[in-house]
C-alpha cells in the first residue's frame, strides 16, 4: 500500500518572486512548508544571486511544468566592466582588472549587436551541468576544468536600458539554456575590458510576466491558508498555449481510464496536443491520433477532475 503524502491536497501555479541569497530548490522548500503542500516542484533554476520570476508548481501542475521548461525566458542583467571573475558574476574571485576605455554609444551597440540571434556559448564551470554524474560547480570549487560541448543559443533581442562610466543595465529576451553571466563575460571581452555579472532578474518567462510576482513576505502575511491559495493559477496556464478541445461525460470517463475518444477536433492537426475539457473542467492533455479521434496523453488524477480545477487568480 502507498504511504500517503504528508501535507494539504494543493493544485496551483505561484509567480514567485525569488529572493537575492537563497537557490531555487530552499525558496521552492520555503514556500512548500508555508503552503503545507504535498507536492510542488519549480520550474528552471536561478542562481542564489539572482531574484525575480520563479514559477512554482503544486500537486496536478507538476504533471505539466516540463512544458514550461521549454520557454524563452527575459532578464533585466548589470554587467560591471573592467573586472573579471571566476565565476563570472559577483560571487566569484577577481581575476583581473582593467581600465575601461571611453565607449560611444556606437561601440557599444556594435557589441550587442554581435550576440543577438543564433550564437554559440561555452556553459560555464560554475553550472548545474553534469560531468561524470556530477554537477560542474562541484568540480570547479575543487579547482578542476573539464572539456564542455559549446551549445547553440538564440538571443532574441538584447536592449541597453542604462549605462554609467563602468555599468550596464541590460534587457535580455533568450531561448532556455542561455547563460547571462556568460554573455556579459562575452561582451565585456567584446568592449576590450572584461566585465562580469553584478546583478540578475528574471522578469517573464514563457506566457508569465514580473506583474502577477508574489513576495515571500507578502505570502507571509496573509490571513490564512485560503488566502494563499488564492494567489494561485488554475493548473492549464502551463499549457495554455495549446488548443482546446471538449469532451462529453462518456469521453471523459474513458479518457481518464487510458482509452481513446471520438471527439470534435477541428482545427488539430494529427500528432498534435491539445488541452481537454468536461464542462469548463481541466482534464489534461490528450495527442489528436486522427481527425476525430484523441489519446490521452497526461491527464489529471480522478479525484482532480471531479473538483473545481481554477484554482484561485491573482
Amino acid at each position: 500500500m502507498a504511504r500517503r503524502r504528508k501535507g494539504l491536497s494543493v493544485d496551483g501555479v505561484l509567480l514567485l518572486d525569488k529572493p537575492f541569497g537563497l537557490s531555487s530548490n530552499r525558496a521552492l522548500q520555503q514556500i512548500r512548508r508555508l503552503y503545507q503542500a504535498q507536492k510542488a516542484g519549480h520550474t528552471g533554476t536561478l542562481d542564489p544571486m539572482a531574484t525575480g520570476l520563479l514559477p512554482i508548481c503544486f500537486g496536478e501542475a507538476t504533471k505539466f511544468s516540463s512544458y514550461l521548461l521549454e520557454a524563452d525566458k527575459t532578464y533585466r542583467a548589470q554587467l560591471k566592466l573592467g573586472e573579471t571573475t571566476t565565476t563570472g558574476d559577483a560571487e566569484g574571485e577577481l581575476i583581473e582588472r582593467r581600465a575601461v576605455p571611453v565607449l560611444s554609444d556606437a561601440v557599444i551597440e556594435e557589441a550587442l549587436a554581435g550576440f543577438r540571434g543564433e550564437i554559440t556559448q561555452l556553459p560555464p564551470m560554475y553550472s548545474a551541468l553534469k560531468h561524470q554524474g556530477r554537477p560542474l560547480y562541484e568540480l570547479a570549487r575543487q579547482g578542476k576544468t573539464v572539456e564542455r560541448a559549446p551549445r547553440r543559443v538564440s538571443v532574441y533581442d538584447m536592449r541597453l536600458l542604462e549605462r554609467q562610466a563602468e555599468e550596464f543595465t541590460l534587457e535580455v529576451n533568450c531561448s532556455k539554456g542561455t547563460y547571462i553571466r556568460t554573455l556579459a563575460e562575452d561582451i565585456g571581452r567584446a568592449l576590450g575590458c572584461g566585465a562580469h555579472l553584478t546583478a540578475l532578474r528574471r522578469i517573464k518567462t514563457g506566457p508569465f510576466t514580473a506583474k502577477g510576482m508574489q513576495s515571500v513576505e507578502a505570502l507571509e502575511a496573509l490571513a490564512d491558508q485560503q488566502a494563499r491559495e488564492a494567489r494561485l493559477l488554475p493548473v492549464d496556464v502551463l499549457v495554455a498555449n495549446l488548443p482546446a478541445l471538449d469532451a462529453d461525460a462518456e469521453n471523459t470517463a474513458g479518457l481518464l481510464q487510458g482509452r481513446p475518444a471520438r471527439i470534435d477536433t477541428v482545427g488539430c492537426s494529427a500528432g498534435s496536443l491539445a488541452r481537454i475539457y468536461y464542462d469548463g473542467a481541466f482534464l489534461g492533455l490528450v495527442i489528436v491520433k486522427a481527425p476525430g479521434e484523441v489519446l490521452p496523453k497526461r491527464l489529471i488524477n480522478t479525484a482532480a477532475a471531479d473538483r473545481d480545477s481554477s484554482g484561485g487568480g491573482v
